[in-house]
């Protein structure tokens, strides 16, 4: 059976931190400056900010997206009821046509029955005011540029949800990928469009990197089949202008953090649609290791999960024959690589967590460096590598923009 080990850094969970602040913000009107800068601030005296906050990508295009509703009628679902297909709900991020984004609503981090049964499993069953808002304006229109957009897929970890690396998403839609994200349901927070809500259950056989895997490459087939012009939600859902059809089925990639960097591996083990593959700490752990070889480009970013400790790491690495890279960020630890970088120093000021506490969470690295960190390394990855641009040299060494970041032989 494929296994995945999990870090328990020491304090607080991250979703309890977060579920706490979440839940405080339905009963008083606090927060943190909107500006990334001001992500690891107090609030100036006087302010009353009203959410969290992201920061905003980087990319010249506004960003769009547009939920899915799947049902893989190859499979049933062991974790549902008898009988039943899986299901997964999907989002499409991707570059938005700039006259038309601002018409259109910002999406939230969360959907509410998703977010809502976040904050129970946190213990804070409470309405929430303080969630944050995305950069992605709900149903615009496509930026179309004359070619297909590239695609991207992502895998979150063991217990999370779609929403856990929209820094990541975001900035790659920004700079033109199109992003399709998933929920693996039964392994964490999703919910249906008729309201739904799936979680884990104790009682259920779980899911394990095989069956995220399984999830991505069903994903893949449905990229394909909207680059064909045809559109797979369950429910008929109206697609935004210029999606189908806009993709290019002959140039995606996929990442994933830890359970996902796993899933994201396997993936790309079982077919060669995908060219390159990332993994932000994923642990490797399967039952038989990872020992099939891989020739397309395949990048590590990782912290606890790290080679120097972590056999099915290295032994994954040493499969590796095509372009590869292992960099790992000084100071970071399982949850540096996410929203939470960003998020819980917020929630862990507006706790009156200290700084020792708020580090269990993201590690030493300085939040705002390690929120530079993930928009500038996925995005040159996947931009060398599915569209042969360089971003300087920040690929091949040692890089002085980044000092913080080693680059593992």
């Amino acid at each position: 059976m494929d296994t995945t080990p999990t870090a328990s850094p020491s304090g607080p969970t991250r979703r309890r931190v977060l579920g706490a602040a979440l839940a405080l913000g339905a009963v008083a009107p606090l927060g943190l400056a909107r500006t990334a800068s001001a992500a690891t601030a107090p609030a100036a005296a006087g302010a009353a900010p009203s959410r969290l906050t992201l920061p905003a990508p980087t990319g010249p295009f506004p960003v769009g997206m547009v939920p899915l509703h799947l049902r893989d009628e190859s499979r049933l679902d062991p974790n549902a009821r008898p009988g039943r297909f899986r299901e997964l709900m999907a989002t499409v991020w991707y570059p938005a046509r700039a006259a038309d984004a601002d018409s259109y609503p910002p999406a939230p981090w969360m959907t509410e029955g998703a977010l809502k049964a976040f904050l129970d499993d946190a213990g804070y069953p409470l309405p929430l005011s303080l969630a944050p808002l995305t950069s992605g304006h709900q149903g615009a229109p496509v930026h179309r540029s004359g070619r297909p957009l590239p695609v991207v897929l992502y895998s979150h970890g063991a217990g999370s949800h779609r929403a856990d690396h929209t820094v990541v998403v975001q900035e790659l839609a920004s700079h033109g990928f199109a992003v399709v994200t998933v929920d693996h349901t039964h392994d964490g927070f999703t919910e249906f469009p008729d309201g739904t809500v799936v979680t884990r259950d104790a009682a259920s056989p779980g899911l394990y990197p095989r069956d995220y895997a399984a999830d991505l490459l069903f994903l893949l087939d449905q990229v394909v089949g909207l680059a064909a012009g045809r559109n797979p939600d369950v429910d008929g859902r109206t697609l935004p202008a210029g999606l189908l059809g806009g993709l290019d089925a002959r140039n995606i990639g996929a990442f994933g953090w830890s359970k996902g960097g796993t899933g994201t591996a396997l993936a790309m083990v079982a077919d060669r649609r995908i060219r390159a593959g990332l993994s932000l700490d994923g642990p490797m752990a399967c039952n038989p290791a990872i020992t099939t070889d891989i020739d397309r480009p395949f990048m590590m970013m990782t912290a606890d999960f790290a080679r120097a400790t972590n056999p099915y790491a290295e032994t994954f690495w040493g499969h590796l024959h095509g372009w590869r890279l292992d960099v790992q960020a000084t100071g970071a630890v399982h949850g540096s690589y996410g929203d939470t970088m960003t998020l819980i120093p917020q929630a862990g000021r507006l706790l009156g967590m200290t700084e020792q506490q708020i580090q269990s969470q993201v590690g030493t690295l300085d939040p705002q460096r390690g929120i530079l960190v993930q928009q500038a390394y996925p995005l040159a990855f996947f931009d060398l590598h599915l569209r042969g641009r360089h971003h300087g040299k920040l690929l091949d060494g040692p890089s002085k923009a980044f000092p913080e970041v080693v680059y593992h032989p």
